[in-house]
């Protein structure tokens, strides 16, 4: 399959914030997601649940050659080898990966949806 340009979300607000974004994209290289360019790093307040930590957050541009769902459980599988764990709906996380584009691609199902539906509420994006 031909490589796809997509972008990805990172976001942290639990330990050290920073060396975790960079872990995230150390994996994201790992595991076939080629980065090819990062934004500048945001803080941004948590949605959803306050009282928590602030998140540090960045965006990235790779090539993937990974089909769009082969791409999220990539994504889901990097989250929880890097700590996450799904408790409390918009709490606290070690890392937050989310796919906002995938190429051109628009896909609405139960598991994905591309463009990211919140991808405007986000001000790094």
């Amino acid at each position: 399959m031909a490589e796809k340009i997509v972008y990805i979300s990172l976001g942290s607000n639990l330990g050290d914030r920073s060396a975790m974004l960079a872990r995230a994209v150390d994996a994201l290289n790992s595991a076939g997601i080629r980065v090819a360019r990062q934004s500048s790093l945001y803080i941004t307040e948590p949605v959803g649940a306050p009282g928590q930590a602030w998140f540090l957050n960045a965006a990235v541009e790779a090539e993937t050659s990974l089909l769009p769902v082969q791409l999220l459980h990539a994504l889901l599988k990097i989250e929880r080898e890097l700590g996450r764990r799904r408790i409390t709906p918009h709490g606290p996380r070690t890392i937050d990966l989310d796919l906002l584009f995938y190429g051109s691609t628009v896909i609405r199902s139960r598991e994905l949806e591309v463009p990211h539906p919140r991808l405007t509420e986000r001000r790094f994006v």
